[in-house]
């Protein structure tokens, strides 16, 4: 492989000069077959029993023109299983001479073999003998490596070459056939120096090992003793033997020989293999109890060999990879039989299954058709073309949002991992991470968006498959978006068009809050040592770890702001709280240089002037995060009252952004209504991600880190309020923002416990973020008890979380199929939540079935005020959200909580 480094690559004129000539490392680069450097052999398991020689080493070959400087490079290390970086690296120095040679000396399993020649560098890294991805890197650092096939056109930063080998979840196009074992003596070799961007076909394991050095010396030619060859089993081993009852195979180790029908093949996109199933199984039949009638065969040898519903005879090693049984088959160890082969019969099996439930049927062919199920992830269809699905109707939830965190939220998490099912693409491939990867996605397009909360159904059999530390189902194929009429096994339901616009809320005023996701109109391009984010062309679109967190030049930013834009103006609420929007004066600009930006375009897409900020005080805080919070309104519906504040004197929001404070008033024909004053204070408390001191560690209650601190700024948000309410003569405040706490956490327990009142999902299944399989609200509106009695309704818009992340502005262009477009979905990754309240004088409720007859409210047999509220036992259930009846008759207004149910079985 050739991968493209960062300058440019080394002109034709070069081969005119002379050979001594060393071209500096800077200048490698991608480009055709003896352009670049190359890794030509590894030796992975010296030392071992039967070893030729006591080290391993990886030989590097120079196939070009001109001496190349290895100066700064290394050979990088990482498992077959590994997603991080590298975790070994070998340094590199000198010059490799055009058409020489250099080797690389690493760590050693014994004392079997002979001594390398002289190595030009060396280390004591550890390469695994059979399985494993080693890179030749022209950085020192370790690489950003991602998963599945890494080839020249992928362009990943610091990879000159790259050689994945067994069972490596990285590699060219797909892994080269590695040692059998520790004690098979055989190099991997590159055939005649040829380099085509495929592990599979450019190398070969030989007992020939040949290391050479920068000086042209050779070893002396020993192959080591050769490896005893495996015993060929005579007789036929059942698949479910192989599979056995626990949760790994007896025989690892083991050579067999079995039989079996193909039910799945995936002869492209990494797996490299295919499945075999007892002929005869599946159905209600269960022939072997606790044991699975199926078996992945990894064989990239043999794989085109066969096609689905082939009687064969296979011959391997019995190993376990991420948990999973397979056999290793190598060339010539699959045979067709003639013999016809009762046909396999898929198993429908109740979910969520219990391990040993699942663990009995891993491989084989699955019927999920008979059961309800839901999405309930799909940031990792954006990536690796995989979809997180729930049995049963609803998404699962975040623990911490239906049950108080310890014990109970631990019990949650237990039951959502056991229910969580991820539907893959039969492929290993990285979308995102590998920009030669970047095809158009599976199960995801323009037109069928995969919302979490979708309801999936299944329309062909799939295979239950155990990888990367989940269960699957896997298509029977690799499915791309190309054959995904014929391939992919469910369809979707579309459930945008319920969310198309927010519900009506009533009231004369309308409060919302909105996390807008970084809108910062200073841009990374105006910052010399700011990286992007890019899409499949190289194009940069989004800042990578910057001051100015947004978009990275002008044209990204004006396609993110026309999705906020398009999202607020839909939203239509007569206050909206802001969080994550720039902070102008950590860019030496006026503070509220972008709140002003956005202001300007909202009136411009609403074609009047409806929308103005609330300015920043004159006095603030002395350290401020380059995020803030704020105050946009519409000027037509309420008024400011006063200067906005800011709290400045609280050490608790060191590491987070100080709440805001502004009161407004209702206007009505003749100006301001007076005694319709109310405290609104936008908030964001600090994130979940990081945390240090005490209590704010992640102890694994589901509260995540910093919890300690969100609870001392829950405690400071209420001193806060109390000083608002004070200062100006109103007892309605309103505490809005992203709390970056779910329902039942600590911080959210001191606002409720100092008598706020959650205006937060009033109806069945709203929630204002997604992450890690769950659904829940980080996000809410609480209300003073002054301030509950003047709630009309609420509502969560569901436009945001629900989208996969592949629409952001943020994606732009990342794969050939276009998903961006400029309307409200997925304009940020947050929920925004609507709250009506009615100010001023209210009118009588009238009956809805008769206008002119009004309601008496006192009578148990009228409608509901349609206020949305339960705690009056006499206005029946409301019906304001238009999303039919409440939850219940919870205390705190039916919110949801343990013991409810949204549809899960389990519960």
């Amino acid at each position: 492989m050739k991968i493209a480094s960062r300058l440019t690559a080394v002109g034709a004129s070069m081969a005119l000069l002379s050979a001594t000539l060393v071209v500096p490392s800077q200048a490698a680069t991608a480009a055709p077959t003896d352009d670049n450097v190359i890794i030509n052999e590894a030796y992975t398991n010296g030392g071992s029993a039967n070893a030729a020689f006591t080290h391993k080493f990886v030989e590097l070959y120079n196939p070009t023109d001109a001496d190349i400087s290895l100066d700064g490079w290394s050979i990088q290390y990482r498992s077959a299983s590994g997603e991080a970086a590298p975790t070994g690296v070998i340094e590199l120095s000198g010059t490799i001479k055009a058409g020489g040679y250099y080797l690389v000396q690493a760590s050693s399993n014994g004392d079997t073999g002979e001594a390398l020649p002289t190595a030009d560098a060396t280390g004591g890294v550890s390469f695994s003998g059979t399985n494993g991805t080693l890179v030749l890197a022209d950085q020192a650092e370790t690489v950003s490596l991602p998963v599945g096939s890494v080839t020249a056109e992928d362009e990943a930063a610091g990879v000159v070459d790259l050689l994945g080998y067994g069972t490596s979840n990285t590699f060219e196009t797909a892994a080269a056939t590695g040692p059998s074992a520790n004690n098979d003596p055989k190099s991997m070799s590159r055939t005649d120096y040829v380099d085509t961007d495929d592990n599979s076909a450019d190398f070969t394991a030989s007992e020939e090992i040949t290391p050479t050095n920068a000086a042209g010396e050779t070893a002396g030619g020993g192959t080591g003793e050769p490896e005893p060859e495996p015993e060929v089993p005579t007789e036929v081993t059942p698949i479910a033997e192989i599979q056995g009852t626990g949760a790994a195979s007896e025989m690892v180790g083991e050579n067999v020989m079995t039989q079996g029908v193909v039910t799945a093949v995936y002869s492209t996109g990494g797996f490299n293999g295919y499945y075999l199933q007892t002929p005869g199984s599946g159905g209600d039949d269960d022939s072997t109890p606790g044991a699975s009638d199926a078996i992945f065969v990894y064989s990239a040898d043999t794989v085109g060999d066969v096609t689905i519903g082939d009687h064969v005879q296979v011959t391997g090693e019995v190993s376990e990879y991420y948990s999973g049984t397979q056999l290793t088959v190598r060339s010539g160890g699959v045979e067709q039989l003639d013999e016809p082969a009762e046909a396999v019969k898929p198993t429908a099996l109740e979910f969520p299954a219990d391990e040993e439930t699942k663990e009995a049927h891993e491989g084989m062919l699955i019927d999920p058709s008979g059961m309800e199920w839901t999405i309930t992830d799909n940031y990792d269809v954006n990536s690796y073309g995989s979809l997180g699905l729930a049995p049963g109707t609803s998404p699962l939830d975040n623990p911490t949002s239906v049950a108080a965190p310890g014990v109970e939220a631990q019990a949650v998490m237990e039951q959502n991992a056991e229910a969580l099912i991820v539907l893959d693409d039969g492929a290993s491939t990285n979308f995102m991470r590998s920009p030669g990867n970047q095809n158009k996605l599976p199960y995801l397009n323009i037109d069928d968006p995969v919302r979490v909360g979708s309801a999936v159904t299944f329309t062909d059999p799939v295979i239950l498959d155990y990888r990367y530390d989940a269960w699957n189902f896997q298509p029977t194929q690799h499915l791309t978006h190309e054959n995904a009429e014929e391939v992919q096994p469910a369809t979707f339901e579309d459930t945008r068009e319920a969310e198309a616009t927010p519900e009506d809320v009533g009231g004369n005023v309308q409060l919302a809050s909105f996390n807008v996701l970084n809108y910062f109109t200073t841009l990374g391009e105006e910052f010399e040592n700011c990286d992007a984010y890019e899409d499949h062309e190289g194009n940069p679109i989004a800042t990578d770890f910057c001051d100015p967190r947004g978009a990275y030049n002008e044209e990204n930013f004006l396609r993110q702001q026309e999705k906020i834009v398009t999202a607020i103006n839909g939203l239509d609420a007569s206050v909206v709280a802001l969080e994550e929007i720039e902070n102008s004066a950590e860019f030496g600009k006026d503070r509220d240089e972008s709140l002003a930006a956005l202001v300007t375009a909202l009136n411009e897409a609403a074609g009047a002037e409806k929308w103005a900020y609330a300015a920043s005080p004159a006095e603030l805080p002395g350290d401020e995060d380059v995020i803030r919070n704020a105050f946009i309104y519409q000027p037509g519906v309420v008024e400011t009252v006063g200067e906005s504040t800011i709290l400045t004197d609280s050490d608790a929001f060191s590491n987070a952004r100080e709440p805001l404070a502004q009161t407004f008033r209702a206007l009505g024909e003749d100006g301001g209504i007076e005694g319709t004053e109310f405290v609104a204070i936008t908030n964001h408390f600090k994130s979940k991600g990081s945390g240090s001191g005490a209590g704010n560690q992640d102890n694994g209650d589901g509260q995540g880190n910093s919890n300690a601190d969100r609870v001392a700024q829950a405690e400071a948000l209420v001193d806060f309020a109390e000083d608002q309410k004070t200062s100006e003569g109103t007892d309605r405040v309103f505490l809005m923002g992203d709390f970056n706490a779910y329902e039942k956490e600590d911080p959210i327990v001191v606002l409720e416990e100092a008598g706020y009142i959650s205006q937060g999902a009033k109806s069945e299944g709203e929630y204002s973020y997604t992450f890690d399989a769950g659904v829940g609200s980080l996000d809410g509106i609480f209300a003073s008890s002054g301030a509950e009695e003047t709630v009309t309704g609420t509502d969560i818009w569901m436009i945001n979380a629900n989208e996969s992340v592949a629409l952001e502005y943020s994606r732009f262009n990342y794969t050939p199929e276009q998903l961006y477009t400029a309307d409200q979905w997925r304009s940020s990754d947050h929920n925004p939540i609507l709250v009506g309240v009615q100010l001023g004088d209210v009118e009588e409720p009238t009956d809805p079935t008769d206008p002119t007859e009004p309601t008496d409210p006192t009578d148990p047999e009228e409608p509901g005020n349609g206020n949305g509220k339960d705690d009056n036992p006499n206005k029946g259930p409301g019906n304001n959200s238009g999303k039919g009846p409440k939850k219940g008759e919870h205390p705190v207004h039916g919110e949801n909580h343990p013991g409810q149910g949204k549809g899960n079985p389990w519960k």
